[in-house]
Parts: structure tokens; sequence; C-alpha cells
């Protein structure tokens, strides 16, 4: 371990704007730990290959592949913390409509689909593991945390639904960065606001996420990751 005397903190984050945004003030508020993040490039949850039996080993494979990339050994992680989009997936089936879209479009009452067989299949799929995922306190013997931004990470920094294009993902994460810069306490104020944090404990939050059409609504459970560290 290059940092020997500093800890790993392990962020597994689907895109290179989720790092763009928020990178910069995680590793300020977590100065004192060796902050490293991978780019999953895309949602391990809902990947063909992945079921609720092999996402645990799916974890893990990444965790080996920081390990190689860093030369770190198991005992020199302090947390795995993964961050998801929970794309709607909670909501009833009857919320899910069929629409002349070219992509799945989300609103606060339900979701368009050209599909709706396909997206009732990922919102199964992806809710059983995000189950799975919420319950489970170690990858082998790292600790381990997931915490949601619904309807995924623009909805709750900007407030907007709009399926973005890379290019505008990539332009709001540096906007929102340099707004923060320099600004830790703010931005942890900013995500522990009534407005945006679900409610309850951490487990609480997940099974407010899981009720009724709250998937679609603005909310995140990130604030339990800076309280939880204090």
């Amino acid at each position: 371990m290059k940092n020997s005397e500093k800890k790993v903190l392990l962020f597994l984050v689907e895109g290179p704007s989720d790092e763009a945004a928020i990178g910069t003030i995680i590793k300020e508020y977590f100065e004192a730990e060796q902050v490293q993040f991978l780019v999953v490039h895309g949602d391990i949850t809902v990947r063909d290959y992945v079921s609720t039996d092999k996402i645990l080993t799916k974890i893990n494979e990444l965790v080996n592949k920081v390990k190689s990339i860093y030369g770190y050994k198991t005992a020199d992680f302090l947390r795995i913390i993964h961050l998801t989009d929970s794309d709607g997936v909670f909501i009833p089936d009857e919320h899910v409509h069929k629409a002349d879209v070219d992509s799945i479009e989300y609103y606060e009452d339900r979701m368009e689909t050209s599909s709706v067989k396909n997206t009732l299949d990922r919102n199964h799929r992806k809710k059983e593991i995000l189950f799975k995922l919420h319950r489970t306190g170690k990858i082998g013997t790292i600790p381990y945390r997931i915490y949601y931004n619904s309807c995924n990470l623009e909805h709750v920094l900007f407030g907007d639904q709009k399926d973005f294009s890379d290019e505008e993902k990539e332009e709001l994460s540096d906007g929102f960065a340099e707004q923060y810069e320099g600004r830790v306490n703010d931005f942890v104020k900013f995500i522990s606001s009534p407005e945006i944090a679900a409610p309850g404990s951490y487990q609480e939050t997940w099974r407010y996420m899981e009720e009724g059409l709250n998937s679609l609504k603005r909310a995140t459970n990130m604030h339990h990751l800076f309280q939880e560290s204090r």
C-alpha cells in the first residue's frame, strides 16, 4: 500500500460524471483516508450476467481489480461505498406505461417505455439485487454500504428527471464540482436537507424507497455516508 498510514475508502460509481460531480468533495471530506473511485461504466445491478446469486462475487471482482492496480491488500480497506441510481425500480408494475419513446422516461407518477415487459423485467431484477445489497454488511471481510440517488444523481443534484446526454452530464458535473470546491460542509448540508434526504435510519431510507412511487421522487440516502463517518 503506497499510503500505508491511510486506510482505503473505495467508491464504486456508475459513470465518470458521478466522480466528476462529487469526487473532489468526497476526497476533501475524507482526507484522512485514501479515497479511490472505480468507475464501473454502467449499472452492475442490471447487467445480463448479474443475478442475486452472483452480485457479491461481481463486486468482489471489482475490489480485486483495484487491489491489482494499486497493490492493495484486503487489510488496507476501510470500507466499500457503492453509489447507485434507483431508476424508479420499486414502483408498482401498473405505473410502467407503454409509450413511443427511445429510452425509458421518468415522471413522478410513472415511467414510460417502448417495452413494458423488458422494463418490468429490469425493475424486478434490480429490485431483488438492491434488496440483497442493502442488507449486505460486508464484501468478504471488508465493510460495505450501498447508497442510492433517485431517480439518478442528476435528479438529486439538479432536480431534473431529464435523460441527459453524456456531454450534458459532464458539463453539469463540472459546474457542480466548481460550485462546492472548498465548501464541503455546504455540500453535506445540501445533501442532508429535508428536500432530498430520505427520512429515517439507513435501513429505514431503503424501506422508504421501496414504498409506492417513492423511487421516482427526488431523494437520496447519501447523507448517512457523512453522518456515519463522524
